[in-house]
Order: C-alpha cells, then sequence, then structure tokens
C-alpha cells in the first residue's frame, strides 16, 4: 500500500509580503495622482497584551506599504459615551480613510453600539451592519478581513471553490458566516455547509469536505480521522496554550491525510492583516 504524501503547507506569511508589495505599488500610484495618503486610524481600549501587540503589527504593516497610521487610546475605564466622541471625531476626519475598533472592548462598552457607530464608508474590518448586508447580496464595498484572507489563500494557491464541498466549522459573525457566503456566492460557486456546536456527528460532516475551515476557537480539536484523505484544510483558529501558540486543528496529525493545510501562525493571520491595508486603500480611492 503506498504512503500518503505529507501535505502541502499553505504558506500565508509569505503570500501576505508578495501582497503588500504589490499593494505599496498600488498605494505609491495612488498618492501620486491624487496627493493623498491612505490613513487607518486604530483605537485601543485599556492594556490588553494581546491586542497591543495587534496594533503595533497593524501599524508596522501600514508603514511597509505607505499606508499613514494613527492610534488613539483609551484607558480600560473610558465610559461608552467617551469612545463614541473618538469614533465621532474621526468619522469627521476626512484626512482618515479607515477606523479599526480592536476588540474585545472593555464590559462596560456594548460592542454593537460601537461597531455601528463607524462611519461605513470607513469600516475597514466590514462589521457594520450595512457593509454585512452589501456582502449577503453580493455587492460589497469592503471584504471581511479573514474570510478575504482565507478566500485570497484558496485562489493564489490554485485550490479551485467551484462546484467543491466546503465545510466551515464555526459560525461567527467575523470568520463562519461571512466566509460560507463569499464562497456561496457566484465566481466562488462552492457548496457550502456551516457547521457549528450542536451539528450532531460533526465528523461525519467534516469528512465530506474537499475543502475544511476551522474557526471554532478550540484547540487541536479538528483530529486526522475528522478529515478526508487529501482535503485542503485552513485553520483560522489561534489558541495560546502552554507550548505556545496554535490552531483549531491538530496540525501534525492532519497534515499526514490532508493534502494541503495552514500552519498556525504563519497561516491565515498574516493575511487577515494585509486585507486590512487592502479596504483601508479601497476606503482612500472612494473618497477622492
Amino acid at each position: 500500500m503506498p504512503t500518503a504524501m505529507p501535505a502541502k503547507i499553505l504558506d500565508g506569511k509569505t503570500l501576505a509580503q508578495q501582497i503588500r508589495r504589490e499593494l505599496a505599488g498600488e498605494v505609491a500610484e495612488f498618492h501620486k495622482q491624487s496627493g493623498i495618503t491612505p490613513t487607518l486610524a486604530a483605537v485601543l481600549v485599556g492594556d490588553d497584551p494581546a491586542s497591543e501587540v495587534y496594533v503595533r503589527n497593524k501599524r508596522r504593516d501600514c508603514e511597509e506599504v505607505g499606508i499613514a497610521s494613527r492610534l488613539e487610546k483609551l484607558p480600560v475605564t473610558a465610559t461608552q459615551a467617551e469612545l463614541l466622541a473618538v469614533i465621532d471625531q474621526l468619522n469627521q476626519d476626512v484626512q482618515v480613510h479607515g477606523i479599526l475598533v480592536q476588540l474585545p472592548l472593555p464590559k462596560q462598552i456594548d460592542t454593537e453600539v460601537i461597531l455601528e457607530a463607524v462611519s461605513v464608508s470607513k469600516d475597514v474590518d466590514a462589521f457594520h451592519p450595512e457593509n454585512v448586508g452589501r456582502l449577503v447580496q453580493g455587492r460589497p464595498v469592503f471584504l471581511p478581513c479573514t474570510p478575504h484572507g482565507v478566500v485570497e489563500l484558496l485562489k493564489r494557491n490554485n485550490i479551485a471553490t467551484a462546484g467543491k464541498h466546503v465545510v466551515v466549522v464555526g459560525r461567527s459573525d467575523i470568520v463562519g458566516k461571512p466566509l460560507s457566503i463569499m464562497l456561496a456566492q457566484k465566481g466562488a460557486d462552492a457548496t457550502v455547509t456551516l457547521c457549528h456546536s450542536r451539528t450532531a456527528d460533526l465528523p461525519a460532516v467534516t469528512r465530506l469536505a474537499d475543502i475544511l475551515v476551522v474557526a471554532i476557537g478550540k484547540p487541536n480539536f479538528i483530529v486526522a480521522d475528522m478529515v478526508r484523505p487529501g482535503a485542503t484544510v485552513i485553520d483560522v483558529g489561534i489558541n495560546r496554550v502552554e507550548s505556545g501558540l496554535v490552531g483549531d486543528v491538530d496540525f501534525e496529525g492532519v497534515s499526514k491525510v490532508a493534502g494541503a493545510i495552514t500552519p498556525v501562525p504563519g497561516g491565515v493571520g498574516p493575511l487577515t492583516r494585509v486585507m486590512l491595508l487592502v479596504n483601508t486603500l479601497t476606503a482612500a480611492r472612494r473618497s477622492v
């Protein structure tokens, strides 16, 4: 019996570098023609270490492609009214094209109210209900960053989605729901099954997938016998455990079965960050 080939590693880090290089050229050309520097404002409430790292990385990414970045920092004790005032000020500022509110927010603040307060035209995370609605109708202005990163990863690795069965595990508003919509639309043309904690016999469903996308926030949850041999496995999860960062997929076991797999870290994460830059340039172009 022939031994299975190890899975192809889908390297998101290298791909993100390539897209950043492309983007740097586009940003420079836009600036040359319009005199405008695309600008992203990040809003950080409190001093959560992980959030601070994310924001620092995003600012560094901006610098690399020629996008200006600002940071509005509020104390962990900030009220909802204070945060809304900052967002209103950024909404009015014509030199700011994209607004990123770093989540999670402290418990005294209603996240939904804050995300709805961001101007639709500056909502580069694509969390505003209007932008979500446009996505559902197939006429988006901005694509949500992580799902867009997943789609780009598949496209640029020549992994066809048309006519394929994609199983998405996890129904969050940030990843699972929007990604399932994007992959089912014309152009992507996949048949999509969206699974969650109440799905009966989950392993039987995941084994049907040509492409399995996992975004549930449970370390090493998907194991080898839940994956059809040769399937493409996209691991969106990032979990901090004693040994370091791991995904929602047992990488060691599943990589012996899958045809292609994303590592964690270095898979979807870098692409999420670069899609934020893509959206910021889109917002700047639309402001002209």
